[in-house]
């Protein structure tokens, strides 16, 4: 019944440019509206270049590719990501299925556990990079209605959301987060710790046609101790790809063949 609502908002928004709506929309329903426009409804792989600065300098480059699938029962993603760029980590993959994630290194064969903490290190953290639905990681609040300035410093009228972790899965324990009214896509969003430390602040922005939808193809991601440390997130070449559910497994990365 969530989806159908969803679905009649976005049409009537898009359509027709309405300011009302028949019933008004949750905080769950938002977020889940935005989670579609994030992320295709169909197993998919994309490139995704980070470049971090240092006082407004490139200090490190590092590509990696990203296949993420969504396990239609439980509306959680399962994300393998290889290493292609720098030639010296090119072949390392991290797994993350569930609340496990896993580094590995085919120089060893060996597969190492990454802890929780370990998620968050980092200008861009494994966990800024996998797939998440946020919907079903996190407890929504509406907090407000606001209008943001947005990357391009364009003001953008935006539902104001408050996210709490309510699963394993969660990477983050608390997100703030500013989704545009009508359009549904993620603007911002401040990522906290468990003891409430605010560690990053995104912005979400340069929206193109990916797979059937306006998904944002950069992210720019502000380190919130030192704000002089910053990295940008270039998603391309989003396609659809049958992902066997093999890649996802622990034992199965030394077999992984990726094209």
């Amino acid at each position: 019944m969530k989806n159908i609502l969803i679905g009649v908002a976005i049409a009537a928004f898009t359509i027709a440019g309405a300011h009302c709506q028949t019933a008004p929309l949750s905080a769950h329903d938002i977020v889940a509206a935005a989670d579609k426009v994030r992320n295709p409804g169909q197993p998919f792989r994309l490139t995704n270049t980070l470049v971090e600065y240092t006082n407004g300098k490139p200090t490190d480059r590092v590509v990696l590719v990203v296949f993420a699938k969504e396990d239609k029962q439980t509306h959680q993603f399962s994300n393998l990501v290889r290493y292609v760029d720098p030639p010296r980590d090119s072949g390392k993959m991290v797994l993350m299925n569930g609340s496990n994630m896993w580094f590995y290194d085919p120089s060893s064969k060996v597969s190492v556990r990454i802890s929780p903490q370990q998620r968050l290190m980092g200008q861009a953290s494994d966990g800024d990079v996998v797939t998440a639905n946020l919907a079903k990681d996190y407890t929504a609040k509406l907090i407000g209605e606001e209008t943001l300035e947005d990357a391009d410093r364009k003001n953008r009228d935006c539902w104001h959301l408050d996210l709490k972790a309510a699963s394993d899965e969660a990477v983050y324990s608390r997100i703030e987060y500013w989704v545009e009214k009508g359009t549904f896509r993620p603007v911002k969003g401040k990522f906290y710790s468990d003891s409430g430390r605010l560690l990053k602040i995104a912005y979400y922005h340069k929206y193109t046609e990916q797979l059937g939808g306006m998904r944002p193809g950069e992210t720019i991601i502000i380190d919130a101790v030192d704000q002089n440390l910053v990295t940008t997130m270039t998603n391309a070449d989003m396609q659809a790809q049958d992902i066997p559910d093999a890649w996802f497994q622990r034992e199965y990365l030394p077999r992984v063949k990726v094209n």
